[in-house]
């Protein structure tokens, strides 16, 4: 079974977030949710940017990195929309890396090296009319063209946060086959 480091979206650790680490941990997996907001929830992606920028960006994101610290190598990180960010940087820096999953977000492979790392399958879901999934297209498609283990996964529809059974963007059918996809990738790890 694998150990993951799931990283939740600007919206916070949202009962649909945590509904989402229970249905992996129901498989088996190990599933770390650090609550980098804490305990803060937002109604819109806007009011949830708008705690981020006041609170920083890059210090919510060390507070991501710094929860890596504690847990043993071997881990898949795994984020939604702003959690990619962290669960990106880390599966590329940070040795041992047994995969990572990137949802609703794919930043540029050079954000944080040369080339994604020998070793580290990815998978990269979202949807095909997500205004902010949209901007990380070219990225998410150079990714999964230039690494070895990599897939993109593209949903019909326009929600940003689609695997979020807590939010309006909710699309039970697309999470259902993210979900599927995510377990068969970490049974495979």
């Amino acid at each position: 079974m694998a150990e993951v480091l799931l990283y939740h979206h600007v919206q916070g650790l949202t009962d649909g977030v945590r509904a989402f680490a229970d249905e992996l941990r129901g498989a088996g997996h190990t599933v770390h949710t650090p609550d980098l907001f804490d305990g803060r929830t937002f109604d819109s992606i806007e009011e949830g940017f708008g705690f981020a920028r006041e609170a920083g960006f890059d210090a919510l994101r060390e507070r991501g990195v710094a929860a890596a610290d504690g847990l043993a190598p071997g881990l898949v990180y795994g984020g939604f929309s702003f959690g990619v960010t962290i669960a990106q940087r880390l599966a590329q820096t940070r040795a041992g890396a047994r995969g990572a999953l990137l949802m609703c977000s794919c930043l540029p492979v050079g954000e944080f090296g040369e080339t994604w790392p020998d070793g580290v399958p990815v998978q990269i879901h979202g949807k095909e009319g997500d205004e902010f999934f949209d901007e990380d297209l070219p990225a998410a498609r150079e990714l999964a063209g230039s690494a070895a283990d990599a897939d993109l996964f593209i949903y019909p529809g326009d929600q940003h946060l689609f695997v979020d059974s807590s939010l309006d963007a909710y699309d039970a059918e697309s999470s259902a086959l993210l979900t599927e996809r995510v377990l068969a990738f970490l049974a495979s790890v």
